[in-house]
């Protein structure tokens, strides 16, 4: 299989009380908010990726663990032809989601560079 050149950039973790974790993530770990819709989602940037908090449920697409890993690709299109979209469970023009063999969301994101041209 041809390799795609996935880099870890991100996770996203589910919660019931998204306050209540933001709050932890806030004041416990010292982060600060870089983006944030209340009542969706909160998220906090570091040097090695990004961490973000979602209320469960807000997702389209569900997560058997509640968390979804993000890697970037240099070219989302070539990465799903090497895939097969058959392994996809969601795609729109800049991401595609998919499943390991336990059902955790993998979502590839197409590298941002390449996004800001599109």
């Amino acid at each position: 299989m041809e390799r795609i050149q996935a880099r870890f950039v991100g996770v996203e973790l589910y919660f019931d009380d998204l306050e209540r974790a933001k709050k932890f993530y806030l004041e416990t770990m010292g982060l600060e908010v870089s983006d944030e819709q209340v009542g969706h989602h909160a998220r906090f940037d570091s040097g090695a990726g990004f961490v973000c908090l979602e209320r469960k449920g807000a997702e389209s697409y569900s997560s058997k663990d509640k968390a979804v890993l993000f890697f970037e690709v240099p070219d989302l299109k070539s990465a799903i032809a090497a895939i097969g979209q058959d392994q996809l469970v969601q795609s729109v023009r800049t991401w595609a989601v998919l499943h390991d063999p336990e059902g955790h969301n993998i979502l590839l994101l197409q590298n941002r560079s390449e996004r800001a041209r599109q």
